[in-house]
């Protein structure tokens, strides 16, 4: 079975949204790629670190349908969201960042703080429909030079029409950064069909692959207007070359490495990125689908915050109770299901490893 792939869980998991299940495999991962070359003590570590580090970049590019070149790791997606935003070229004009309130506060934290370096931020207000395309065309307007876009909102699962959008963007000479967090490893993404001009994610939840393994992926020829002022000798275009003297850009998505990376997290992540293509985002993301309707269809559509046609959701079941939540939430922790609640409802995400019949379990739960 293909939840035996997975470590369990006591109870039933539903935060796949928060942090994804670790493999079977993934402790071994750790030992073979990050462990034992560090234990061998010799001068091969460093470069059997970034045969992994690139086996990391080599898988995304396979899961994206993009190229191992375009892809540069990155802690988190609001570090790396910092680093763009210092590093984009700025334009007369054209000095205004658009984002949703719906997106994630960090995101938010990161884009209103740019106003130090001279950017406008505009906050689209959480009351206008982020999957109405229209919407967008009023927003982007002529003074707009970046805009983001959240494929999938964490707080009501609602999934944008990014192709839609990033086309509207270029049509504006408007940059676009989208963000999958909440999406990559369980909708599935084609980079070349989105043509973004920037995309950050991370593996931490549908990817099952832990903190720490974000990345970031940009198109060559914004890439190329970039200079970022985070830098390291890994932005260098010959980090070896060790002359203080001499900063040179790395060519590429790699300028926006900085200094020594990190290794463990994405010696895990490749290894989890690995075992969901093994599986297959389609699969995963059809028997998501199922379960999740499975619910929709025995609770009142007034439960349902979450958009109800599964071509405008990501991954996630929002549902809210009103005055009975408190008495749904024990009732939910009573039979060990583990979920989360936010302002807008209850978040249940299930995954490959969940069952129909740990589903069932839930309805009865909700509808008890």
């Amino acid at each position: 079975m293909v939840a035996d792939l997975f470590v369990p869980s006591e109870g039933i998991y539903l935060l796949n949204h928060s942090v994804g299940r670790p493999p079977r495999t993934a402790a071994e991962a750790a030992r073979t790629g990050f462990f034992t070359p560090w234990e061998q003590g010799d001068s091969t570590v460093w470069p059997a670190w970034f045969e992994e580090i690139d086996r990391f970049r080599t898988t995304l590019a396979g899961l994206l349908n993009g190229r191992m070149a375009d892809f540069c790791p990155q802690t988190n997606l609001s570090g790396g969201l910092t680093k763009l935003i210092h590093a984009l070229p700025r334009h007369p004009g054209k000095t205004t960042i658009v984002f949703h309130e719906q997106d994630f506060p960090s995101m938010g934290f990161v884009l209103r703080a740019a106003g130090r370096l001279g950017w406008t931020s505009h906050m689209i207000p959480a009351a206008v429909d982020p999957l109405d395309l229209d919407s967008w065309r009023t927003h982007l307007t002529a003074d707009v030079g970046v805009v983001l876009v959240t494929h999938v909102h964490s707080n009501t699962s609602a999934r944008l029409p990014v192709a839609e959008i990033t086309r509207l963007a270029r049509e504006r000479d408007v940059v676009s950064i989208v963000d999958v967090a909440q999406s990559v490893g369980v909708v599935p993404i084609d980079l070349e069909r989105w043509q973004a001009d920037f995309v950050l994610g991370s593996c931490v939840k549908w990817l099952c692959g832990g903190p720490g393994a974000g990345f970031l992926w940009g198109r060559p020829d914004q890439v190329d207007r970039c200079e970022p002022l985070d830098l390291g000798w890994f932005s260098h275009a010959d980090p070896f070359e060790f002359d203080i003297n001499n900063f040179r850009y790395a060519q590429g998505i790699l300028r926006f490495w900085g200094g020594t990376p990190s290794v463990l997290p994405y010696v895990v992540a490749a290894n989890s990125i690995e075992v969901l293509r093994g599986i297959g985002i389609d699969t995963i993301r059809q028997h998501n689908l199922a379960l999740n309707q499975r619910i929709i269809d025995r609770l009142a559509a007034q439960h349902l915050v979450t958009p109800p046609r599964p071509e405008q959701r990501g991954g996630t079941l929002v549902l809210g109770f009103g005055k009975r939540q408190a008495e749904v939430e024990r009732r939910l922790h009573a039979a060990k299901v583990h979920f989360d609640a936010r302002p807008t409802g209850l978040r249940m995400s299930p995954h490959i490893y969940n069952t129909a019949a740990e589903i069932d379990r839930v309805i009865d739960c909700l509808t008890g």
